[in-house]
């Protein structure tokens, strides 16, 4: 038990008593939707959150999954357990375990926000079995013996309903940054969706070059220097959370060199929806170098990186990249040459730059919105900690 006091009286339970192993009832030949596992948003039906099939063909020996079952999956330490919340009976994966909920003693909903909180995910990560790290999960056992506060039904409630309102108002925010992204996309179809200009191989109006290899001979050298992954680059934006260094020659450093206004393509992937996502470097970093699964294209003054970037991830660009990247195998890469291969409409300068100043409008309302959903996403940190800490 904890020594900070909860803001809420309850008892210490443990799990085991408030859930029991369900009995497992095979999809057989039966038609149920299918049900996966997502770290963020929880339980979803498959056909309406991905664009192909996930599950196996033969789903014979899925188990079927009520609502307001629990399941759990892996890696359980990042938080892939849930409710089932739907009203109509799914299947999910034969991989994972289900469990009833005594709904007498627990609510649901209070029952997986617990099962999320701090305390219980240090819990998983030191009692977590398995030698692959994504596959680690806990005992039957363990999952048992895990304690959590128990309030009462109206205390569970009240718990419920204030996270499930700063939830909701971080999605709101998050919707309210979908909308300014097609807000962009449209305008950028509006001023060059006719077509009607010259269409340009990148290599006529651009530098375009791959990275660094990374190896374990790098780890050597005395020059070391921050440098953009896979990771780091996503459609459209970029995540520096997390940049790690790589070491380098001096002759290396002078020509892998970031610039503001690079434009980055990611080279391979398995899926053709991720394949040459994009996302331009604002320089925030500096100096700053990439590796070699990057691409990156660097413009001459007859185009501005910002309206390459949205044309690459515009139905027609994305559609040039996705053909030029299958090979073979099925599988989707890009090389320096493919890229240089890809052709895009070259307008004005001066009809680029009004679209450019859309765009820096349309990223400070972004900006606006994405403090708010930070400073959400704290309130929302430090009332699990209260409560579940």
């Amino acid at each position: 038990m904890p020594a900070n006091k909860p803001p809420f009286d309850g008892e210490w339970v443990k799990l085991g008593e408030l859930i029991s192993k369900a009995p497992i009832e095979r999809c057989g030949d039966a038609k149920y939707p299918v049900y996966s596992m997502t770290m963020r948003d929880g339980i979803v039906e498959q056909a309406g959150r991905f664009k192909k099939a996930i599950a196996s063909k033969d789903t014979s020996s899925y188990k079927v999954v009520k609502k307001n079952q629990l399941v759990v999956g892996f890696p359980i330490d990042e938080g892939v357990i849930y409710v089932q919340n739907h009203d109509a009976p799914g299947i999910m994966s034969p991989a994972y375990n289900v469990w009833n909920i005594d709904l007498g003693r627990v609510d649901p909903s209070y029952l997986e926000f617990a099962l999320h909180g701090p305390r219980s995910m240090a819990y998983y990560a030191d009692k977590m079995r398995g030698t692959t790290a994504r596959r680690r999960t806990l005992t039957a056992d363990g999952l048992r013996e895990m304690e959590i506060l128990l309030p009462s039904a109206d205390g569970q409630i009240r718990v419920v309903n204030t996270l499930d309102e700063v939830r909701s108002l971080i999605e709101g925010a998050s919707g309210q940054i979908a909308m300014l992204d097609t807000l962009v996309k449209s305008r950028f179809v509006e001023m060059f969706g006719d077509g009607q200009w010259k269409r340009t191989a990148l290599s006529e109006v651009a530098d375009i070059q791959g990275g660094l290899t990374k190896s374990g001979k790098r780890d050597l050298l005395p020059l070391k220097l921050p440098y953009l992954r896979v990771a780091n680059v996503l459609r459209g934006t970029l995540y520096l959370d997390e940049v790690l260094e790589i070491g380098l020659t001096a002759a290396e450093c002078e020509k892998n060199l970031l610039v503001e206004g690079d434009l980055l393509f990611v080279e391979g992937n398995g899926s053709a929806d991720q394949i040459g996502r994009c996302a331009v470097w604002d320089g925030s970093i500096a100096p700053c170098v990439h590796q070699n699964h990057l691409i990156r294209v660097r413009f001459d003054e007859r185009v501005l990186p910002v309206y390459a970037l949205a044309y690459f991830n515009a139905h027609d660009g994305r559609e040039q990249i996705v053909a030029r990247a299958v090979n073979t195998s099925g599988l989707f890469t890009l090389s320096t040459g493919k890229v240089k291969a890809l052709q895009m409409p070259l307008p004005p300068l001066p009809l680029q730059q009004k679209f450019a100043d859309f765009v820096n409008n349309v990223d400070k309302s972004r900006y606006i919105v994405q403090q708010k959903i930070e400073k959400l996403q704290t309130l929302y940190d430090s009332l699990a900690q209260e409560y579940f800490g």
